[in-house]
């Protein structure tokens, strides 16, 4: 008897950050498997957007959610409207982000601290607010944090110390919540990306420079094109992983392996 061990039919699945590029791609691919998607962002109008060609496309139930992971009221808030829809969160995908970049000694205080408030905090928040009020409760739980490849090394490309910082403490944060929260049958892993093509980063890799940082650096001498975050985000999000936690996936053609 064959079996589907990608099989999301049923459970809901918040995408944060999901107005634009891989935070998207990963809801529909999640709605490929029959995922209920809650798409949020700041953006109302996007997300609404999103969630109308998600529910079109894969035929499933879609809700549209306006929320700034930085504002704690409004987190808790999110949580709530999403359970007083769904009565059930099962599946988060931390992936909203922001990226200040400038020379380190450059840096401004309130460039570091809204790096670390949105994409360190911001994360714990709304991971916090699923946890307590869905995933606890029900013993059930998929928390995946979108960290980075530069949470794990640096660079000498673009100077961006607050966003390795940053995504440094979401790869700590990630195991710290594994650990803790691994008795209530919640996994909480983390995928650190690599350069991928988005609609705005594709005349950037496109260039000169970065093509051949790309057969330099990385050992599959190319950046990720739209689809290759996917499969981890699945493979995480699904019954296929219910003995991984703690977790930090790289998904970088191979650059952190040097």
């Amino acid at each position: 008897m064959s079996k589907n061990y990608f099989d999301l039919s049923g459970q809901v699945a918040i995408v944060t950050g999901c107005s634009t590029g891989l935070g998207v791609q990963m809801a529909k691919a999640l709605a490929n498997q029959g995922a209920k998607i809650v798409t949020v962002a700041r953006r109302k109008e996007l997300i609404e957007k999103v969630a109308k060609e998600i529910s079109d496309e894969f035929k499933v139930e879609t809700f549209a959610v306006q929320c700034d992971i930085t504002d704690t009221e409004k987190v808790n808030a999110a949580v709530d409207e999403i359970l007083k829809k769904f009565g059930r969160i099962d599946i988060l995908i931390n992936n909203a982000g922001t990226g200040a970049v400038a020379p380190a000694e450059d840096i401004t205080d309130d460039q570091f601290a809204g790096e670390m408030n949105v994409d360190l905090f911001g994360t714990f928040k709304f991971a916090r607010a699923a946890a307590k009020k869905a995933m606890i409760p029900a013993k059930y739980g998929r928390i995946i944090n979108i960290a980075s490849m530069y949470g794990l090394v640096g660079n000498k490309i673009a100077g961006s110390a607050p966003y390795h910082a940053a995504k440094g403490g979401v790869v700590n944060l990630t195991r710290a919540l594994a650990a803790e929260w691994g008795k209530y049958n919640i996994t909480v892993n983390s995928i650190c990306p690599g350069y991928f093509y988005t609609p705005l980063t594709k005349e950037t890799l496109d260039s000169d420079f970065f093509q051949q940082n790309a057969k330099t650096m990385i050992p599959l001498e190319r950046y990720g094109n739209e689809g290759e975050l996917d499969s981890a985000a699945l493979f995480l999000a699904s019954p296929a992983s219910t003995y991984v936690t703690g977790v930090n996936l790289p998904v970088d053609g191979g650059y952190t392996c040097m």
